[in-house]
């Protein structure tokens, strides 16, 4: 269906692909992966046509359709968010534009020009009816209820939502035009984990092809069966989800460092050979023999080591047994109540999933559990010898845009020699060229990398943890469950991250509006024993 032939694409001085090949086929659903700045974004724009090839092919049928989500929104407003999706939908929007101007006309037209008028009705109307026009706005509304927005978020102006909530809005455009392939860059980052589900079950049953980049392991697995890898300039295809293209992968690696290391072996007895044989008359055929077989042989590239970065906390004082203490806790947002009455203790070393649909309080909660909110009635209030980190949803907001990386990290810990804050940084995957970058230029994973930097050396004993795996890339998400399964004090927190939930939580506390559920067990167990993945699948 879409073909790359031999396609080479440079950025400056930068090659992102030498000679690809490969093929999309209808119907598919492909995980694209690599290394940031290895293509991903330009590979997306040649399949979109907004970028051409600087040698080779990119071939696409001419009547094929093509839909991409971005990481942007448009600065929508005046409309509500129901018009917004609706207008994205292509020929059948237009088509219902077209209708409702033909039926005014149809009010107020000339004898002469209504049987034209009437014809041209007609002919639209059909063609509306066939692309399912007439369910349009109930597709766009089940669609927005799937990504999470609610009845009265879809009915106001989009203006009125943050950045994230239009994120969904984008995303939901690009979902009900339904085109024959459809291109999503990331598109989990701004869902909870509710939201994240309906579009597994979405992509799943969808009858185009998708290619998508994402960094929720889950979803790669349940929802991709083939994996485009792109990496040094090559792309490789894997034919399986995440984790079959992991364990290929790390097996292609072994086999290169095998190879590698044979090659190396050989090279270097023949060198040996005839370093220590040149000067011998007796042995000069079998010298001049052996270098001309090390000239012609084809030298196999020494392989690259990916390396993963580990997060490291100090030994973290001990605080007493009783860490947090929420008693007849309750707050109210005008008419909504999200917490009325709740009980709940933490104990040192445990750690908490908080889990519940959106405005069921887990931001709440967390909140008040740190201080930054005050409750309508009720405590929240940390016990003894209890030194507390708290990485808000929106922590990254919170850095000076001013600032550079470095400059961010000295003005936490003024006192701090500057190698160990380099060593901090290059512990978070900041390499010396990163030091001086403005905040203001950093992306979303890299904000976050600051944010988690400066929260784990102030060494607390408490972590409450609000999304704290958003915007990080899948190796940066490892190194932080690693980081956090070492940690000896006690964790809260909220995670739409499946894996993050199943490696770190041994008890969840589900918001159900009226009727909290304590589970003393781990993420799997609360799974197998409330028979739904989160609390919102209840409805489901």
């Amino acid at each position: 269906m879409i073909s790359f032939s031999n396609v080479t694409r440079q950025h400056g001085a930068q090659v992102l692909f030498v000679g690809a090949s490969f093929q999309l086929d209808p119907g598919e659903k492909v995980g694209l992966v690599g290394p940031n700045g290895a293509g991903k974004s330009t590979l997306f724009r040649l399949v979109m046509g907004e970028e051409t090839p600087d040698e080779g092919s990119v071939d696409r049928p001419k009547a094929l359709s093509l839909g991409m989500f971005r990481q942007d929104v448009g600065d929508w407003s005046g409309r509500t968010v129901l018009a917004e999706t609706v207008d994205a939908a292509g020929e059948v929007a237009e088509l219902g534009r077209e209708l409702a101007g033909l039926e005014l006309r149809l009010g107020d037209v000339d004898a002469d020009d209504f049987d034209q008028v009437l014809e041209r009705y007609g002919e639209v109307q059909d063609r509306f009816a066939a692309l399912g026009g007439y369910d349009l706005e109930s597709r766009a509304a089940a669609i927005l209820a799937g990504l999470g927005l609610s009845q009265s978020q879809i009915t106001g102006d989009v203006g009125e939502l943050s950045g994230g909530w239009k994120m969904r809005v984008a995303l939901a455009r690009i979902l009900l035009q339904r085109p024959d392939v459809m291109l999503l860059d990331e598109p989990t980052n701004h869902l909870d984990i509710e939201s994240i589900l309906w579009l597994e079950a979405f992509l799943r049953d969808y009858p185009g092809t998708v290619v998508m980049t994402c960094h929720d392991r889950d979803v790669m697995n349940r929802v991709v069966g083939r994996i485009l890898e792109i990496d040094g300039g090559e792309i490789r295809s894997y034919s399986g989800d995440y984790d079959f293209y992991e364990a290929e992968r790390a097996l292609h690696a072994a086999q290169r460092e095998a190879s590698y290391a044979r090659q190396q072996a050989m090279l270097a007895k023949e060198i040996r050979f005839i370093e220590r044989f040149r000067g011998q008359p007796s042995k000069s055929s079998q010298v001049q023999s052996r270098a001309r077989k090390l000239e012609k042989i084809e030298r196999i590239d020494p392989p690259k080591r990916f390396v993963e970065r580990d997060f490291t906390f100090k030994p973290c004082s001990r605080s007493g047994d009783e860490v947090v203490k929420v008693r007849a806790l309750s707050k109210a947002y005008d008419d909504l109540v999200v917490h009325d009455g709740l009980d709940l203790l933490v104990r040192r070393g445990e750690r908490w999933a908080v889990m519940g649909e959106n405005g069921a309080g887990k931001s709440t909660l967390l909140r008040m559990m740190a201080g930054v909110t005050q409750p309508d009635a009720g405590t929240a209030e940390l016990g003894s010898s209890v030194k507390l980190g708290y990485f808000a949803q929106h922590h990254t907001e919170n850095l000076t845009e001013g600032h550079t990386v470095l400059d961010e990290v000295q003005a936490a810990f003024p006192t701090t020699g500057l190698g160990v804050l380099k060593g901090l940084l290059g512990g978070f995957s900041f390499g010396e060229d990163d030091f001086d970058k403005p905040i203001s230029v950093l992306s979303g994973g890299e904000r976050t990398r600051v944010a988690l930097a400066k929260l784990l050396y102030a060494n607390p004993n408490l972590l409450i943890l609000d999304e704290p795996t958003n915007h990080l890339d899948l190796a940066t998400k490892r190194a932080l469950i690693r980081a956090l399964s070492a940690f000896e004090g006690t964790m809260v927190f909220v995670s739409h991250d499946r894996a993050f939930l199943r490696a770190l939580a041994d008890h969840v506390l589900e918001l159900v509006p009226g009727d909290p559920r304590l589970y003393p067990g781990t993420y799997a167990e609360y799974v197998q024993t409330s028979g739904h993945d989160a609390p919102g699948m209840r409805k489901l």
